[in-house]
C-alpha cells in the first residue's frame, strides 16, 4: 500500500470536496516531499484539537511542487496554511496580500519548524563508488535532478552543489566550473523531486539521484535496499522548510485561530518527534538519528533568497547560461 501511495502523484486537490455543511475544516497546501509527514501530523493535530476543544476537525491535504502550490493559492485555492519548500514561494503570496508581510516573524526559527538536506541515491552496490560531490563528475556518469526553474527541491539541489564547490574551490569561478561539469551529466530535467525519483527508481534512468534526505529514506522503505542505496555526502546544505498562514483565507473563513494553532503545534515535542520519524531534521531538537554531516546555509553560499533567486534562476541567470551551453 505504501508503495502504491508513493507512486501516486495527484495534482492539487480541489478545496473542501465533499465537506458537510458546518463541518470544521482546514486545508494545508504543501509540497510533495511532506505528503507522508502531513498525513500523520494532521491525524495527530486533529486528536489534540478534539481533546482541547471538544471540536471535531477534518484536515484536507493538497500536495504538489512548491512553486505549483504557491501558484494554485494565487489562482484561488482556498488553503488556510501553506507548507512549502522555498521561502520565495511564500513571499509571492505575501506580495499578493494573501500572507502577512512579516510571516517569518510569526513563528520560531523564521517560520521553519523542520529542515532537510540533500543526499544521493545510487544503484545497489554503488558501482561508481560515490562518496561525495566531487565523485559526481566522473566521466560517463548520468545524474538525475529536477528543473530548478520550476522545482523547489531542485533549487536546494543546485545550492547544495554550488555551496560545496564554492567552499572547496574557494571562488565563484571554481563553483561555475563545477556546475558546468555537473549539468553536463544531467540527461533530462524532471518537473519535481518525486517525479525525478520515479525516473531514477522506477524507470531506471541515471546512475545517481539528488534527493531530499527524507525522500531518500522513504524510497528505501518503499522499494527496499535491493536496488538502491543511500549515500550521505560529507557536506550539504541545510534546507529550512517554511510554513505560513494564508491570512486572507483564514479571515474570510474564520479559521485564523485554528490555523495558527495548527502551525504552532508543529514546534511541540510530539510533532518534532514525528518529523524525526519521517527523517526530517527538527529545528527545535538538536538530537537526530540521521547521519552527521557538515551543513551550510543558503545565506553562507548565495546570499538571501531574493539575491539567490535573481542571480541564479532569473531569465538569463547562471542556470540558464550553463544549461543552454551544456
Amino acid at each position: 500500500m505504501l508503495r502504491r501511495q508513493w507512486l501516486t502523484l495527484p495534482l492539487a486537490l480541489a478545496p473542501f470536496t465533499g465537506v458537510l455543511a458546518g463541518e470544521r475544516t482546514l486545508l494545508n497546501a504543501a509540497y510533495d516531499a511532506t505528503r507522508e509527514f502531513h498525513a500523520d501530523y494532521n491525524a495527530l493535530f486533529a486528536r489534540q484539537w478534539l481533546e482541547q476543544t471538544g471540536e471535531r476537525l477534518t484536515i484536507h491535504q493538497s500536495h504538489g511542487g512548491s512553486g505549483a502550490q504557491a501558484r494554485a493559492v494565487l489562482d484561488g485555492l482556498r488553503a488556510d496554511v501553506v507548507s512549502l519548500a522555498l521561502a520565495p514561494d511564500i513571499d509571492r503570496l505575501a506580495h499578493a496580500g494573501l500572507v502577512g508581510s512579516r510571516w517569518r516573524e510569526a513563528l520560531p526559527h523564521q517560520a521553519c519548524p523542520m529542515a532537510s538536506t540533500i543526499v544521493f541515491l545510487v544503484r545497489r552496490g554503488n558501482p561508481h563508488g560515490i562518496r561525495g560531490w566531487d565523485d559526481l563528475l566522473q566521466p560517463g556518469l548520468r545524474l538525475i535532478t529536477p528543473n530548478p526553474k520550476i522545482s523547489g527541491g531542485a533549487r536546494w539541489n543546485w545550492f547544495a552543489a554550488w555551496g560545496h564547490a564554492l567552499r572547496t574551490g574557494g571562488s565563484e569561478q571554481a563553483a561555475l566550473g563545477f556546475m558546468r561539469q555537473l549539468l553536463a551529466r544531467v540527461p533530462v530535467l524532471d518537473t519535481g523531486a518525486r517525479s525525478a525519483a520515479m525516473s531514477f527508481i522506477v524507470r531506471g534512468m541515471g546512475d545517481v539521484l539528488l534527493a531530499w534526505e527524507n525522500e531518500a529514506h522513504l524510497a528505501l522503505q518503499v522499494f527496499g535496499d535491493q536496488a538502491i542505496e543511500l549515500v550521505t555526502p560529507p557536506d550539504s546544505i541545510l534546507a529550512l522548510l517554511p510554513v505560513a498562514q494564508v491570512e486572507r483565507v483564514t479571515q474570510r473563513r474564520g479559521t485564523a485561530r485554528l490555523a495558527q494553532a495548527y502551525l504552532e503545534a508543529l514546534y511541540d515535542a510530539p510533532a518534532q518527534q514525528l518529523a524525526k520519524r519521517h527523517r526530517f531534521r527538527p529545528t527545535r531538537q538538536s538530537t537526530t538519528e540521521l547521519p552527521q554531516l557538515e551543513t551550510f546555509t543558503l545565506e553562507q553560499v548565495a546570499g538571501d533568497w531574493a539575491d539567490a533567486q535573481r542571480r541564479h534562476f532569473s531569465e538569463g541567470g547562471v542556470f540558464d547560461q550553463i544549461w543552454q551551453a551544456s
